[in-house]
């Protein structure tokens, strides 16, 4: 029997950027420090995921300042919300299709 992983996101590889992803999608925003404390990543490695994420459109970037202190808010992207889910869903039948 084969099973197939073609609409697997290799975007969505990284177990952060998974990460990142997941809680984007029941957040509207998160800034920085909240992703950090969610997935108990360093600032770089949280940093370079967020990078790509948001060159691959998946992710938007909002930076603003908050008692004088800078603070960058992320959202997920209706492509990226797209992306995930479809994602998502070939995880799922992957899974369903191995069960079998």
């Amino acid at each position: 029997m084969k099973i197939s992983i073609n609409g697997l996101d290799k975007a969505f590889e990284s177990r952060i950027k998974l990460g990142i992803m997941a809680a984007l999608a029941v957040n509207q925003t998160l800034d920085f420090n909240s992703l950090k404390e969610f997935l108990d990543v360093t600032d770089g490695n949280l940093a370079s995921h967020l990078k790509a994420l948001e060159k691959d459109e998946f992710i938007r970037v909002e930076k603003s300042f908050v008692d004088k202190k800078s603070n960058t808010s992320y959202a997920a992207t209706e492509l990226g919300r797209k992306a995930f889910s479809d994602h998502l869903n070939a995880l799922e039948k992957l899974i369903k299709g191995v069960a079998e």
